[in-house]
């Protein structure tokens, strides 16, 4: 087994959310109940979430994002001079639609040493046993630029909204900083762009928004690595790609071929979860621009959009496959997303969510024993 993370099962980090919180979530809403007793019952609910962790057999364990109602946007909207508001439409999934909300960009970006992401990740460090490693996911810095509408940037202190970019940058180099001081030695970029770069349908949709999509992976890499600049030696950062993960929809189809030398070559990330759980990620041929070294490419190949257990000698075969184009060694196996990258979370239940983790590490147990 890999002594450092990405290790050979490893999880993407969103868990379903137990009936505790949703009902203490809603309460919230409702007014009910306020910021403390609400926090009192999240904390009940992610300990109880190590501990089923750790049972299942994985050496990196994460809070489930049990605080976020987003993968992302609650990431967003507790940095300076972003806002999510309301809007008269959502996210578009293939049948489906999140609420009503936007990014706006309303004043220079920052990273606040107040952001409360901060204090999410040390309550995870102080419950998470010896031996267990606590691991942190934030959204990517290219995924905010890619999520704006035309109208999105409502401050001058941007021309355009690729102006941003080092400002941007600076936020999550504050941001890394942050976290490697308090305890984080983890992290994961969690990003959609990258695979809407491989869809030519995505990429219409983001030509009507404005955006300037030739050359855009190039300069995504670019903001990747100025984000990453001066990232300490032994903090390990990684990246998720995902094409989407609502309800058990998705949003993009369209293989690794158009990005793969730009993000598995160019990028500084020390890994890559890649989603392979269905055909609209194409093949592994890809995996070659993988340089050789210590870059491990984490594939997703256990769907986390349904419950259905898929067949361990077929995991394995594939698993085969993927090391014809890169080393075996730098390979690893996880679900191809969270279980529930918003609140709602995907269509199984908490059973079959577990069996699904126990399925990935019994397999890299076997794989990589």
């Amino acid at each position: 087994m890999s002594v450092d993370p990405p290790f050979r099962s490893d999880i993407v980090g969103s868990f379903l959310r137990p009936e505790s919180v949703k009902r203490a979530r809603a309460d919230h809403e409702a007014g009910l109940l306020d910021d403390a007793q609400l926090r009192v019952v999240e904390n009940t609910a992610i300990v109880e979430l190590i501990a089923r962790q750790r049972e299942a057999g994985l050496r990196a364990v994460t809070d489930g994002e049990f605080r976020r109602a987003w993968w992302h946007y609650d990431f967003y909207d507790g940095l300076d001079g972003v806002a999510v508001v309301d809007s008269d439409h959502g996210i578009q999934f293939t049948g489906a639609n999140t609420k009503n909300k936007v990014l706006r960009v309303t004043d220079r970006i920052g990273f606040s040493a107040e952001h409360p992401f901060l204090q999410h990740f040390a309550y995870l460090r102080e419950n998470a046993p010896a031996g267990l490693l606590p691991k942190m996911t934030i959204p990517s810095p290219t995924v905010l630029h890619f999520r704006l509408d035309a109208d999105a940037v409502t401050t001058g202190a941007y021309a355009d909204h690729e102006a941003a970019f080092d400002d941007l940058a600076a936020a999550y180099r504050d941001a890394i900083a942050a976290f490697y001081a308090a305890g984080c030695r983890y992290l994961q970029f969690d990003d959609t762009a990258w695979a809407y770069l491989c869809s030519a349908t995505e990429l219409e949709k983001a030509a009507a928004r404005g955006i300037r999509t030739e050359g855009l992976a190039e300069r995504y890499a670019a903001l990747i690595n100025a984000s990453l600049a001066g990232k300490p030696d032994d903090m390990v950062v990684t990246t998720h790609v995902c094409r989407g993960n609502f309800r058990s929809t998705w949003i993009s189809s369209g293989g690794y071929e158009p990005v793969a030398e730009q993000l598995l070559g160019n990028t500084a990330f020390d890994g890559y979860f890649l989603e392979y759980d269905s055909e609209r990620a194409g093949g592994f041929e890809p995996l070659r621009f993988l340089p050789r070294g210590d870059k491990t490419v984490v594939l997703g190949l256990i769907t986390s959009k349904s419950g259905e257990l898929e067949d361990r000698a077929a995991i394995a075969r594939r698993i085969e496959e993927a090391a014809a184009f890169a080393p075996l060694e730098q390979l690893a196996l996880s679900p191809q997303c969270g279980f529930a990258s918003t609140e709602e979370g995907n269509v199984l239940t908490e059973e079959q969510q577990w069996a699904k983790v126990r399925e990935v590490v019994a397999i890299a147990d076997d794989v990589w024993k």
